[in-house]
């Protein structure tokens, strides 16, 4: 039954009516207590199996393109209200391109979730002043597993009889043969808008459902008068056969970006920095782990930030004491920024110098320089990528400060980066050296968890990778020490992450490592090694495709050596 404006559903009054879906009816509606207007969709039954799946979908979403949910109640969700227009074409190419990145940005926080939407279609897209908002995933295929369904189910099923659940012209080959779908399915469908973006028609018509499924299965669509770098991103997305396509909509993003020099105004492009090593300047040459540390310990304060790429230390290091142009470093990188910065200590202080480079023309975006007591080495941290922020424009949601899970004491500080400063050499010298450093980090301050977190991932290392520990004595340390991790911090990604490890390959124990897997990716941002162990150590062992996740960790640390045997392993 309709509600009328006026009507009460919990603490929400009706305003109008927005619209009905196979759901039933979607209003909008004022929220007194939070004084904002809301979109609640109310089912026509008691939380139905598809409302069900659209609020776990949303809920495990945060995205700026992508609607955020509320509130639940018995029959209905609440969810942002959102005043724009469904996504129409034909479009200039430049704008075309805008929506389209801002779209491909949102189904790849989806498909990192394990989330493929499978009703994409203008109807599902809003353009509002602020950009593009992806809506109604009430098809949406939850999965932990990356590309494989959970579920297993045919993709189209009956409401009522002729009625297909689903928009038949959107739909990829496998949806229309009722095949296991996969995110891929959802790189299909992206093609088919991104072609009545540009052209204003839909790429696969006729008279009925079955007519129009019957074309998406045999018939290509007829070319565009576009660009030839266009043209090949088209066809490469409706490419009858997933395996054909594009592999990951992140791939998608790259080749839609490659295309816009010189096509109108170019696209906003996600802000990106890579924070290179530290130069000490400290009369003690041993000091380079702390300014190594500094360096380090800024990247994982901006890998926080929403909006931001930020390369991985072992990318960004990679550099180091070359004498190359910037532009070429930050090409080989891809990215826009680069951060560099010098520290000389004395006593108890230190100096910090920081500067922000162009990577287009190698000019100076901002510079800083830090004169501070030792103790104030963590507030310099945070000054620093507070000042990014601001010169980039990043939607920082949270300050720094509040980005610090624990603050440890210096000495155990500093023993904590000497640790990590020779772990990264990777010789069985330096792996002895920083176990000795994190044991003294432990010591210094039992309650410093990433110390423990540090002393496992010694263990996993020196046992799965150097073969220089036999593992039925590693294996039971890298599970104390992550387990001493979570007593300290239950939020610990990594800890589960290597709790997940000792379940998967020592304890062959699939069901749990799939449970702490899935409690280490519960929350954003996900560390990058935490993807790297839930591919490497759980979905390649259990023949799954690993390939999608070692990729999108690739994109944040392209000159890994590990990690692309890891995925050549894959593939």
């Amino acid at each position: 039954m309709a509600l009328s404006t006026g009507a009460k559903i919990g603490r929400y009054e009706i305003i109008a009516s927005i619209g009905a879906g196979g759901m039933g009816e979607v209003y909008r509606a004022h929220d007194p207590r939070l004084r904002r207007d809301v979109a609640i969709k109310v089912s026509a039954q008691q939380f139905s199996e598809r409302f069900e799946r659209e609020a776990h979908a949303i809920a495990a979403l945060n995205h700026p393109n992508i609607c955020q949910v509320y509130d639940i109640g018995p029959n209905y969700l609440v969810m942002e209200f959102i005043e724009g227009t469904p996504l129409a074409g034909p479009l200039p190419v430049d704008v075309a391109l805008r929506h389209a990145v801002q779209i491909a940005d949102a189904l790849s926080a989806a498909h990192a979730k394990g989330i493929t939407h499978r009703d994409l279609k203008p109807a599902n897209i809003l353009v509002t002043a602020s950009g593009i908002k992806l809506l109604d995933f009430g098809l949406a295929l939850l999965s932990r597993d990356g590309m494989r369904s959970v579920d297993e189910t045919a993709t189209i099923g009956m409401t009522q009889a002729g009625t297909i659940l689903g928009t038949a012209a959107y739909m990829s080959p496998e949806q229309t043969e009722a095949k296991p779908v996969d995110a891929r399915s959802d790189i299909f469908s992206f093609g088919l808008v991104l072609y009545e973006m540009l052209s204003g028609r839909r790429a696969f018509t006729g008279d009925s459902a079955i007519a129009i499924m019957a074309s998406i299965l045999h018939k290509d669509p007829e070319p565009l008068d576009t660009t030839p770098a266009l043209q090949n991103i088209l066809a490469r997305c409706l490419r009858k056969s997933p395996a054909e396509r594009f592999q990951s909509i992140t791939q998608v993003k790259d080749a839609l970006l490659a295309t816009t020099n010189g096509v109108g105004p170019p696209v906003e492009r996600t802000p990106s920095i890579a924070v290179r090593p530290f130069a000490n300047m400290s009369a003690d040459k041993e000091n380079e782990y702390f300014s190594d540390g500094l360096a380090e310990e800024i990247i994982n304060v901006l890998a926080h930030l929403p909006g931001l790429r930020v390369i991985a230390r072992t990318s960004a290091f990679a550099f180091r004491g070359k004498q190359q142009d910037i532009r070429k470093i930050a090409e080989a990188l891809g990215v826009s920024t680069i951060l560099e910065g010098s520290v000389r200590s004395a006593g108890n202080r230190i100096r910090v110098t920081a500067q922000l480079i162009s990577a287009g023309n190698g000019s100076h975006l901002w510079s800083e320089r830090y004169d501070r007591e030792m103790t104030d080495v963590f507030a310099v941290q945070d000054e620093i990528a507070a000042a990014i922020t601001r010169v980039l424009q990043v939607k920082l949601s949270v300050a720094p400060a509040a980005l610090r899970r624990y603050v440890p004491n210096l000495p155990a500080y500093e023993a904590y980066l000497k640790a990590r400063h020779h772990w990264a050499k990777v010789t069985p010298e330096s792996l002895a050296r920083s176990k000795e450093c994190y044991e003294h980090a432990i010591a210094l301050d039992p309650g410093f968890a990433l110390a423990h977190i540090g002393l496992a991932d010694y263990y996993l290392l020196v046992t799965a990778a150097a073969g220089l520990v036999p593992a039925h004595e590693a294996m039971p340390l890298v599970r104390a020490c992550a387990k001493k991790a979570l007593d300290i911090d239950s939020s610990l990604p990594e800890a589960h992450a290597l709790l997940g490890v000792v379940a998967a390959v020592y304890e062959y124990d699939w069901e749990n490592a799939k449970l702490l897997f899935r409690l280490a990716m519960a929350r954003d941002p996900v560390p990058l090694q935490v993807h790297h162990w839930y591919g490497w150590f759980y979905l390649e062992p259990m023949g799954e495709d690993a390939v999608e996740t070692l990729e999108r960790v690739l994109q944040e640390d392209p000159l890994n050596r590990v990690l692309r045997q890891c995925l050549a392993i894959c593939l």
